[in-house]
Formats: structure tokens, C-alpha cells, sequence
């Protein structure tokens, strides 16, 4: 093949004549990526729009790698920083180092998890991987799953298996049922379960809302009130969400209440762990999630409170056999084994091999050290709480069961509008004045700040210089006739 038509980098050549070019080319992303890293508390959380005109055409006969290079050095400064302790927004983690190494293996791999031929060692990671998670969830010897891209793509397998297992649409679809399908899910959860509704065919307004009490936590009398209504007006609940770690307070459902429900009324139940998942790995912590094990299916992320680099999500069920029955399409163009191709039983065919950085990190850090991880962000969390709760003008959006703290600044004389504004001017204080970011969702009709207390290197220092700026920003602010109408 004629090499001289592209970069001698290009690709690593079978025979390895460009070893050295390639290994210098490595070398110097990686220093890029890894210094960029090691300095990111010198780097804000987020900048300012970024408007460089960076992307240009295509160029025709390539681009100098040292031009390349600058461009990735403006990528990595104005791409969002949630590696410094003071990014505190989303549920983004610091990732792992083996993950992040793990994943330039699997890319230059290229192994396909569409089936077993096309990544055999991978394939076979993944089951046994995720039979383990399985029993640390408690599903049972006949537990499995999948990995997915994400935690929605999880929910709407779950939802897709409960609707085919239950319904018994797999074949002949919705046209033969005679009464609507519906799902019934707290009002703090997740929308990705409104895109599953909407992807599944039995659309948006077979969400059905079950109230939550203070603590954003599903009420379970509500729920048991509404699903006997529901059979009344000929709808068909065939599904309960219960939520373990909300997206916006962290708040985890009462799952064993929840699933002695379900399970009276014979309704699948899924619960969504994607964020609170990882507290199994919590001797201490792990209780709160007490009747996860009841579960149908469970949603889990490794990407956020396990610290694997993105993307890494997965369902699991506690019975595998119903992905066999009710999920499989067969393939015809994949060889037959006795294992199965995973490509079968899972919303997509082409994976990426995410297992990898997943058991590495778990094999790196070990399972006390997460163990460790997770109970460091509950005290973080408790100590974040405990200087919101010392302060008059603070106001808790309830108590969280997880390392989430949702709170507001509350002065009793502005109006909502002008207390929206307020919380709004304080986010952009901290992130100015501080490097701090907070996200600032809305949730039940208000704005909210939200510190998610994720980053293993957040210290007392940290939380304390917080709340100075808090205390600077509402003495400068809280006289400021302007925004009381």
C-alpha cells in the first residue's frame, strides 16, 4: 500500500516500521491531556462562550500535527472542567486514570460487541462482570444484563422488556391491545422515561406522576391510590419507576414499599439507580437501598459515582431469560455459539467495549477503596448541609439520602421571581469570584443551587471558602431594593 499519500502517523503499521513516529505522537497528546489534568484547579469549571473560530474546512492534503496540537490545547481549555474540586454541578466525576488509559486499549482494539466472534475476550468480560453486579444487587443466580450507552438508553430497555414481558406485544405490537398501557413514576424522576414512553409507542401521556413528599421521595400511599383508579378508567399499568438518587436532590424512593406494591398488583418494577446504584459498594450506606433487590430491572451508571469514564451505564434483570424471550432478535448474519451475541439483547448493535475501564477500575481501586470514596462524599455532603442549615437565608430543598445537597437563598421579602433572579446572581458570583460551579435547576416551580459532592479531593478548606463567598454575596446583596418589586 502506498503510505506516502497520508502522515506516517496515521495509523501503526502492521509491521511496526512507524513505531517511532507513533510513539512521538502518543507522547505528545498525552502530555497534553495529562499536564492539562494535573494543573485543572488552576482552570476554571466552566468559561465564557467559546467562540474561536477553531473547526475550519477540511483540509485536502492534512494538517501538520503541530497545528493540530494547538487546536487541542484550545479544546482542552475551553472545554468544561469537572476535574477541579470546585466543579460541583452535575453528577460529572473525576475520572478514574485506568479508565481513562482503558479506553485508548478498546479504541485501538476496535473490537465490535455486536457479537462474541467480534470480541471474544470483552464479550465474555461483560457477563461475567455484570453477573457479579448482579448478586451484589441481590437479583438472584439467574440475574443478567447489558451495557449501555447511558442511562436513558438503560430505562428504555428496561421499560422495553417490561412492556414485551408483561403486554405481550413482542410480535404482533400495540394495535391489539385493548387498553392503554401506562407507567406510573415519581414526579422527581428522570425524563428520560417520557423519551422511553415516546420511543416505545405508547407516548408521553402514559407517564402517569405519582406524588412525593418533602423529601422528593415517591409517596407510596399515592401510588397505591392511583393504580386501582387507573384499572377503573380501562388503562393498564404494567409498569412502577421507582427512583434510587434523583437527579436533583438525590433523593432515594422507599423501593421496598414500592415493590410490595408491584409485586400485589403484579406490575413490573423498575427502579433507576443510574446515580445511587453505587452504594451497594457501601456496607455503611448500603440500607438505603433496601428492596433494590426486589426489582425486576435496575438502571445503573459506573460513569458518575464510581468515577469510570464516560460513557459506562448498564441495565440489569433479574431474570435474564426474559432478554432471550421477550428482547432477542437473532441475527443471521453473525455465527451461532452457545454463548449468545450480545448484540442480540441489547438496543444496539455496534458497542464500544465500556466493560474494560469498568473492571479495571474496579480491579485498581479495589472494592474497599470504593467503598471508601463513597462514604468521603457522604461526609462532605453532611458537612456542606450543616453550613446551609446554619444560615437563616438558606433554605433546603429537603434532606437528601445521597452526597447531593439542593438549597436556595431565601429572603422572605422578595417575590419568586426576584428570589429566582437572586439565586440566579449568586451562581454567577461563585463562579466568577471563586471558580465555583453550581448548577441552578428548577424544580417544583423555583430555582435551586445544587452541589453535588462528588470529587474525591473536595476538603473542609474547600466547603468552608464556599460559604464565605456565600455569606460575602448575601451581606452585598440582601439591602438591594432592585429586585423587590
Amino acid at each position: 500500500m502506498e503510505t506516502g499519500v497520508f502522515p506516517v502517523d496515521s495509523f501503526i503499521e502492521p509491521n511496526g516500521k512507524n513505531i517511532k513516529e507513533v510513539k512521538l505522537l502518543i507522547e505528545a497528546v498525552m502530555n497534553l491531556v495529562v499536564d492539562h489534568a494535573a494543573n485543572s484547579e488552576s482552570h476554571p469549571p466552566l468559561l465564557p462562550d467559546f467562540t474561536e473560530q477553531l473547526f475550519d474546512k477540511f483540509s485536502l492534503d492534512g494538517v501538520p500535527i503541530k497545528e493540530l496540537l494547538l487546536q487541542l490545547e484550545t479544546i482542552l481549555k475551553y472545554s468544561m472542567n469537572p476535574l477541579t474540586p470546585t466543579y460541583m454541578g452535575h453528577m460529572d466525576s473525576i475520572p478514574t486514570l485506568i479508565s481513562c488509559l482503558s479506553e485508548f486499549v478498546t479504541t485501538a482494539l476496535n473490537n465490535n460487541m455486536l457479537s462474541f466472534e467480534m470480541s471474544p475476550v470483552f464479550s465474555k468480560m461483560e457477563v461475567q462482570v455484570l453477573q457479579q453486579l448482579t448478586q451484589m444487587f441481590g437479583l438472584g443466580r439467574n440475574a443478567g444484563g447489558v451495557i449501555t450507552s447511558g442511562g436513558s438508553l438503560a430505562n428504555l430497555q428496561a421499560l422495553a422488556v417490561a412492556r414485551n414481558s408483561i403486554l405481550q406485544v413482542k410480535e404482533n405490537g400495540l394495535t391489539s391491545l385493548t387498553k392503554q398501557p401506562v407507567i406510573l413514576v415519581s414526579e422527581a424522576s428522570h425524563t428520560s422515561l417520557h423519551k422511553a414512553a415516546m420511543l416505545l409507542g405508547i407516548g408521553t401521556s402514559s407517564i402517569i406522576p405519582v406524588q412525593s413528599n418533602l423529601h422528593s421521595q415517591m409517596d407510596t400511599q399515592d401510588l397505591e391510590r392511583k393504580i386501582p383508579i387507573l384499572i377503573q378508567e380501562g388503562k393498564q399499568p404494567f409498569a412502577v419507576v421507582a427512583t434510587a438518587g434523583t437527579t436533583v436532590t438525590g433523593s432515594i424512593d422507599p423501593l421496598l414499599p414500592i415493590s410490595e406494591i408491584t409485586k400485589k398488583h403484579g406490575i413490573w418494577l423498575h427502579v433507576d439507580a443510574a446515580y445511587g446504584g453505587a452504594l451497594v459498594f457501601s456496607k455503611k450506606y448500603k440500607s438505603l437501598l433496601s428492596g433494590i433487590e426486589q426489582a425486576d430491572s435496575i438502571t445503573f451508571n459506573p460513569q458518575k459515582w464510581m468515577y469510570v469514564a464516560k460513557t459506562c451505564a448498564m441495565v440489569l434483570f433479574k431474570n435474564r431469560d426474559l432478554l432471550e424471550r421477550d428482547f432477542r432478535i437473532s441475527a443471521p448474519y453473525m455465527n451461532e455459539t452457545e454463548f449468545t451475541n450480545l448484540g442480540e439483547i441489547s438496543v444496539q448493535g455496534t458497542r464500544h467495549a465500556d466493560i474494560l475501564k469498568l473492571y479495571l477500575s474496579l480491579q485498581h481501586i479495589g472494592l474497599k477503596g470504593y467503598e471508601n470514596l463513597i462514604n468521603q462524599s457522604f461526609l462532605f455532603a453532611k458537612e456542606f448541609t450543616s453550613q446551609v442549615k446554619k444560615r437563616s437565608y438558606l433554605e433546603l430543598s429537603g434532606e437528601s439520602n445521597t452526597n447531593i445537597c439542593c438549597f436556595r437563598l431565601f429572603l422572605k421579602e422578595y417575590q419568586q421571581k426576584q428570589q429566582d433572579q437572586l439565586n440566579l446572581k449568586l451562581q454567577q458570583f461563585l463562579l466568577k469570584n471563586q471558580n465555583v460551579f453550581l448548577s441552578l435547576p428548577t424544580y417544583r416551580g423555583k430555582r435551586w443551587l445544587r452541589a453535588v459532592l462528588l470529587n474525591p479531593f473536595i476538603s473542609p478548606l474547600t466547603i468552608q471558602q464556599i460559604f464565605e463567598k456565600i455569606d460575602e454575596f448575601y451581606i452585598e446583596h440582601c439591602n438591594d431594593q432592585s429586585l423587590i418589586k
